[in-house]
């Protein structure tokens, strides 16, 4: 196991333990068996491996969504959604937990960002998919859709994170697409005003560049043994530089990557520069 790896995975067991903040490096590093200096060599910080831990959680399940409104049958496409949130986040609910007491607390400037980043990346997602649930059914009405659900995800996930209450997630999933179908169907006065909808639409201002991408690959390829997904990777790499294959091709070594635990995010941030550079590319 590498390293940062190693750090990362017996930090989680720490910090489900005892919390972020008391947890100590030099209790991370007794539980690694590795002295300080190497805790250092891998993060300038306690605060950059919360940091890190956290972009690893987000990213894995905001890419997990994305991939799944791209990908699954519209009928089964909520149920799906749902399914796939709750269980994700139940099998990782100490995390879950102190990630979301983290962000009650934090005053860390870089964390506000990145949460409203991903918080964006969510609501887009959940745009993506209520649209190509319900068509224009909704279309006076898809943005209040939108926090209905963000609050219903929420409010029910609380029975399992402080509640210890067991979940038949099959039921919940299915309950909660009875009501959404009749909140899309019989709500008509919509609240979300005009002004509203360019931030969800388009929120992700802050949209990755391919200076930050390649940043990132070289990161995630340190981290790396050798293998299929790392040569994909160094391949996605140079095509950033020189773009020389189709798109087909992209397409392919993306999904190469895409279930590595270390590629999960650059997967989903390179789909979406590439979505981005095509429509970029038809409204020019």
């Amino acid at each position: 196991m590498l390293k940062k790896q190693l750090i990362m995975e017996k930090a989680l067991e720490l910090f489900a333990e005892q919390g972020f903040r008391a947890t100590s490096v030099q209790q991370i590093t007794d539980r690694c068996g590795i002295s300080k200096g190497a805790f250092y060599l891998s993060f300038k910080s306690k605060d950059e491996l919360i940091l890190t831990l956290i972009d690893h959680f987000m990213m894995q399940i905001t890419s997990d969504i994305d991939y799944l409104v791209k990908d699954s049958d519209d009928d089964k496409l909520l149920y799906e959604f749902y399914y796939t949130t709750y269980t994700f986040f139940h099998k990782h609910k100490d995390f879950a937990k102190l990630f979301m007491q983290e962000q009650m607390q934090t005053v860390n400037e870089e964390l506000i960002v990145k949460m409203h980043q991903y918080n964006k990346l969510h609501e887009k997602a959940i745009l993506s998919l209520v649209e190509r649930v319900y068509g224009d059914r909704i279309k006076d009405t898809k943005y209040d859709l939108i926090f209905c659900i963000k609050s219903f995800m929420g409010m029910y996930a609380e029975l399992f994170l402080y509640e210890n209450v067991e979940i038949d997630f099959d039921l919940l999933s299915r309950s909660l697409v009875e009501k959404t179908n009749l909140l899309a169907k019989y709500m008509t006065i919509p609240f979300i005003s005009q002004d509203y909808i360019p931030l969800i639409k388009y929120g992700k201002n802050q949209e990755v560049t391919k200076d930050q991408l390649l940043e990132s690959m070289e990161q995630k390829m340190d981290e790396m043994e050798d293998s299929l997904e790392k040569e994909s990777l160094l391949l996605l790499k140079q095509e950033l530089i020189t773009p020389s294959l189709s798109p087909a091709i992209v397409k392919g070594l993306i999904e190469n990557i895409r279930n590595h635990p270390h590629c999960k995010g650059i997967a989903y941030l390179l789909e979406d520069y590439y979505e981005m550079k095509n429509e970029k590319r038809q409204d020019a």
